[in-house]
């Protein structure tokens, strides 16, 4: 592990850790139905357009039942036989309600599927942007595919619920309301034989949602997993190491077995409630035969019950029947899409450890260039106060546009040093201070403008090497690019690909050499042209035509500017204006290279066992 790097899955600062508690209490979700209603805020309009379509097309929807009731007393067996004229004008009426009604519910639902959808996006992109501001430590303890999970299958998992619900509900709510208000009108009598065993499904309902709901958590948790064992083995760098240790078919049976787990999951969910749906629907259908019966034995008892009120109610009945199923079906998906919310939230709720503070301020640009330390430490939260600290009182000062380099043993905290200069980390105590100004002081946005990193481990984008180049500037022009390619010793080398700059580097660049992709970040951070350039053994991986290739282009990029450096090999910093000597977390020695070997302490016996 290189300079404490390899604590990273560890959290850094006394605040931090308080944070940490804090998150941990962030799957309970307070007022969860009342966060979910103020994701439609904006959109207050739309929705209050759909409900009144909703509501007009409820009261439609009422309307062609009791014109049934006339139809059949009035039109068609009224007194002296069939009167066609009343029948024409009152089917007339009803096909041009079911016309207006159907064209409603066109309109109502394009509203309902743009505004669910939007805020499933808005949504989306808060959580997205919500996960950029947290801080590295959060990355490096939490598996990228579970992070993907929460953004593609969460929120996709409530996209489709949140689109209908409003329609639905409220819909459903004024059909229901409507039709038991005919009912009413039709029959009381009936109307108690018709809704008397209600409350029992309703009762069941509420269970059954229960069942989904810890099932449904279940389902993306593993969903979450399976994602996560996608994005590690289908990467490039996970196929090239299942190959190199011939475990394809390992990587396989673990993806299997959590996609079997997936199956299971994925039909209980399916099939928690079945049961309670298909009694409902036998009750449903049975309803209008028990109606048939207490319609006649009414008759039997001289209650006046005509054919057109015992047709119209069983119409009516089935508009309160099966909306009233619909609400149900809605309150499961409620239930269960509740549980995905809460995974959401859960993320949204997490807190940065990390933050501007509310004085914070822009780097001063009178002192660019000064880093100092003053009596640093660094411990990780969850170490023991027993435990060594990473870094342990460490002070130093570089000015503006001197090179300094840390060299050390493996372990000795030296990458630390670079995290806790551009804030990935806080110090737990002391203080890092950026161009005369405490870090935790700046606004993070104006200290990161001014740190340029180059790291052993070389990320690029699956894109052009244009793009990938206007990264650090997107209105960089093309001779721009050029004249940084040019100083990162980069330029012939692209020129000489058939499509140049728009050539594909591919997944993490890996179309491309070491030393290639090495040259183009550092092509990258010239052109962001910062004050501070961190090297981070930028050159350690490579080999020694390549490495000699790029420490010309790192020398051009250090020219002018203040420069940390990293180093594991020590023939790369023998130029260094100071170099200090990091051992067990604290500053053993500094001084020029001259004046180190001559101390013939730490850095000469790290000089003369690598030269050996």
């Amino acid at each position: 592990m290189r300079g404490g790097a390899g604590h990273g899955t560890r959290v850094s600062g006394g605040d931090a850790q308080a944070q940490r508690a804090e998150n941990a209490a962030a799957p309970k979700i307070p007022d969860l139905l009342k966060r979910i209603g103020e994701l439609f805020a904006p959109h207050k309009k739309q929705l209050a357009v759909t409900i009144t379509l909703v509501l007009v097309s409820a009261a439609l929807s009422v309307a062609p039942p009791l014109l049934t009731k006339q139809a059949f007393d009035l039109g068609l067996f009224p007194e002296g036989g069939p009167n066609i004229p009343v029948l024409v004008e009152l089917v007339s009426i009803m096909v041009l309600l079911w016309v207006a009604s159907a064209a409603l519910g066109v309109w109502q639902t394009w509203l309902t599927a743009t505004v669910g959808n939007k805020v499933m996006g808005a949504l989306r992109v808060r959580l997205f942007e919500h996960l950029q501001a947290m801080e590295l430590a959060f990355f490096t303890r939490t598996k990228t595919g579970i992070i993907q999970s929460r953004l593609q299958n969460d929120v996709g998992g409530v996209a489709g619920v949140l689109s209908n619900t409003i329609s639905s509900v409220i819909g459903n709510t004024v059909t229901v309301i409507a039709a038991f208000v005919s009912m009413l009108v039709l029959s009381w009598q009936l109307t108690i034989v018709a809704v008397i065993l209600l409350p029992i499904l309703i009762f069941a309902q509420r269970r059954v949602g229960q069942v989904r709901a810890r099932i449904a958590t279940k389902t993306q948790e593993s969903l979450s997993d399976m994602t996560a064992i996608t994005q590690e083995t289908l990467s490039v760098s996970g196929i090239l190491l299942a190959k190199s240790f011939n475990q394809q078919s390992s990587e396989t049976d673990r993806y299997a077995l959590e996609n079997q787990n997936q199956i299971g999951l994925q039909v209980r969910q399916q099939m928690s409630g079945q049961w309670f749906f298909a009694m409902v629907g036998i009750f449903l259908s049975v309803i209008p035969a028990v109606v048939y019966l207490a319609a006649a034995w009414l008759i039997v008892r001289d209650v006046p019950v005509t054919a057109g009120t015992i047709v119209a109610f069983t119409t009516v009945q089935a508009r309160l029947t099966f909306p009233l199923l619909g609400l149900m079906r809605v309150a499961l998906d409620l239930q269960t899409s509740s549980a995905l919310f809460a995974r959401i939230f859960e993320y949204l709720d997490l807190k940065p450890a990390i933050v501007d503070a509310p004085a914070a301020k822009d780097v001063d640009r009178a002192g660019l260039g000064l880093v100092e330390f003053d009596d640093v430490v660094f411990r990780y939260p969850d170490a023991s106060n027993e435990t060594r600290a990473t870094l342990d009182g460490v002070s130093f000062r570089i000015e503006p546009g001197q090179f300094a380099a840390f060299v050390g043993p493996s372990g000795a905290g030296k990458t630390t040093v670079s995290y806790l200069i551009p804030r990935l980390h806080d110090a737990s105590s002391g203080s890092v201070r950026f161009a005369g100004d405490d870090v935790r002081d700046l606004k993070q946005d104006s200290l990161v403008r001014n740190i340029g990193i180059v790291s052993q481990e070389t990320y690029l984008f699956h894109a052009s090497i244009g793009d990938n180049l206007r990264y650090a500037r997107p209105d960089a022009t093309n001779e721009e690019l050029v004249a940084a390619a040019t100083a990162a010793n980069i330029h012939a080398t692209i020129e000489s690909f058939p499509d140049g700059y728009d050539t594909l580097v591919g997944e993490r660049g890996y179309r491309l050499s070491g030393g290639e992709k090495q040259r183009i970040a550092i092509a990258r951070v010239l052109l962001k042209d910062p004050a501070v350039l961190i090297l981070d053994e930028a050159t350690s991986a490579l080999d020694s035509i390549s490495e000699r290739i790029v420490q010309d282009a790192l020398d051009t990029a250090a020219n002018g500017r203040t420069t940390i450096a990293i180093a594991h090999r020590l023939s790369t910093i023998v130029d260094a204006d100071v170099i200090f000597v990091v051992v067990a977390g604290q500053i053993a020695e500094s001084g020029t290279h001259e004046e180190l070997l001559a101390a013939r302490g730490t850095y000469w016996q790290l000089y003369f066992e690598q030269d050996a």
